[in-house]
């Protein structure tokens, strides 16, 4: 643990002379994943979606030295002795993407040390239904998969040296319903529990085997399952309240396999995973105590197996709810395990986008960034935390988006959330 030099810092931005200057207005960006997190809500985190808009260009180095030290301390750097920081690289096709916008690379390079997917790694993005019926008329059981969607960003980061979280491999959602059903068609009956097994295990071989053999080193964990958990909707003989349904769509892994499929799923990862490549579990309302427990039994039982090395707590928060005490308590349950920690998707949003509202989600920013340096080990806390994500970078990225949960304003200038972090963090 080492206190950051503020004055290096505020000498080298004095020495900087000239402007960052204009960068050109980028391509339309696009849809990704934005999740409500109430206590009386089901639907998952990452069920909604929004549009952004990217256009303007840095701040100057010649602002006020406030600003300037703003645009020379990276945030990573200010993380490093204690959690790696990631960012969410948003987009629904390869031409609304943020890799297309040169300016959410180039800031999140400059203050992330790892990206994640939010959207195009899903399952719905990389199955070929076309693919997968011609590999039956050909005697071949096994699903098409194409990675058009991944391989843009995994080319960038292993360019750019930047690491990336795997996300997602099993989730009920966005999942094409042909994959479950007889003769990949969109009408078929479902195929029964072995078939199914063994798509399960094709996808998972095939995908982990592009990117390490394409990309080796750039994916170092892998968001196995996602969003298994839900008491409302639990599976009544299930140890760990599998879920059954999402409100009214059923959640077809367990339709098909029943709520072996998440074992089953950690098991050919493990199977197929290089050895330094990390297996989380990953879900949403984590700080509910139903959940907890079912959490907490599942990755108990996996660790006993030897198939997960850690657990991720989405972070869909309010600036009220839930409290620091809530999370920390769920986070503490987590850490009896042993197991390492991943805050995936931390995103607080405001209701009105006025002043004062934003000086709040920079408290709330500022609380949680306090509470994770002290939960971590190196901060003497009982939790083994390496990796926080913030779900995005910039709000209203693309005309029309309403996300206001980032910490950088549409025109890449920081919010007071960033100086809040900022703050937080330099004090170790």
């Amino acid at each position: 643990m080492k206190k950051k030099n503020i004055l290096s810092a505020l000498l080298l931005a004095a020495m900087i002379t000239g402007c960052v200057g204009n960068i050109p207005a980028a391509e339309k960006g696009a849809a990704t994943d934005v999740s409500l997190d109430n206590s009386s809500l089901e639907i998952s985190a990452e069920q909604a979606s929004s549009a952004y808009d990217a256009s303007s260009t840095l701040t100057s180095v010649e602002e006020p030295i406030e600003t300037a030290f703003v645009d020379d301390v990276a945030l990573k750097d200010l993380c490093q002795d204690y959690f790696v920081l990631g960012v969410g690289i948003n987009g629904s096709d390869l031409f609304n993407q943020c890799l297309n916008i040169p300016q959410y690379m180039e800031l999140s390079k400059k203050h992330f040390g790892s990206v994640t997917m939010t959207n195009l790694m899903k399952s719905c993005y990389i199955l070929d239904q076309a693919g997968s019926q011609a590999n039956l008329s050909s005697g071949n059981a096994e699903p098409a998969l194409s990675f058009d969607t991944i391989d843009p960003t995994l080319k960038w980061c292993q360019e750019n040296g930047m690491k990336m979280r795997g996300h997602t491999l099993v989730w009920h959602t966005q999942a094409p319903g042909w994959f479950f059903r007889e003769g990949y068609t969109d009408d078929g009956e479902y195929v029964d529990k072995d078939t199914m097994l063994a798509r399960m295990e094709s996808y998972i071989k095939q995908l982990l085997t592009h990117v390490q053999t394409e990309y080796p080193g750039v994916i170092y964990c892998w968001d196995v399952v996602n969003e298994a958990v839900e008491p409302e909707s639990a599976d009544p003989d299930s140890f760990f309240k599998c879920r059954t349904t999402c409100g009214q769509d059923p959640n077809p892994w367990y339709d098909t396999i029943g709520p072996d499929y998440v074992e089953m799923a950690f098991t050919y990862a493990r199977k197929y995973a290089d050895e330094d490549v990390l297996l989380f579990y990953n879900d949403y309302n984590t700080y509910q105590e139903p959940k907890t427990e079912g959490i907490y039994a599942l990755c108990s039982y996996l660790k006993e197996k030897g198939l997960i090395d850690g657990i991720g707590m989405q972070g869909y928060w309010g600036i009220d709810y839930p409290s620091i005490d809530m999370i920390k308590k769920a986070m503490t349950k987590f850490a009896e395990l042993d197991l390492q920690i991943h805050v995936t998707e931390l995103s607080i949003g405001v209701d009105k986008e006025t002043d004062a509202e934003f000086e709040k989600q920079a408290k709330a920013y500022g609380d949680v960034f306090q509470m994770f340096h002290d939960m971590d080990l190196e901060g003497g806390g009982p939790a083994n935390i390496t990796n926080v994500t913030v779900f995005g970078l910039v709000d209203h990225y693309r005309e029309g988006d309403q996300t206001n949960t980032r910490i950088f304003n549409k025109d890449y200038e920081p919010k007071p959330a960033f100086i809040k972090i900022r703050e937080v963090m330099e004090n170790y």
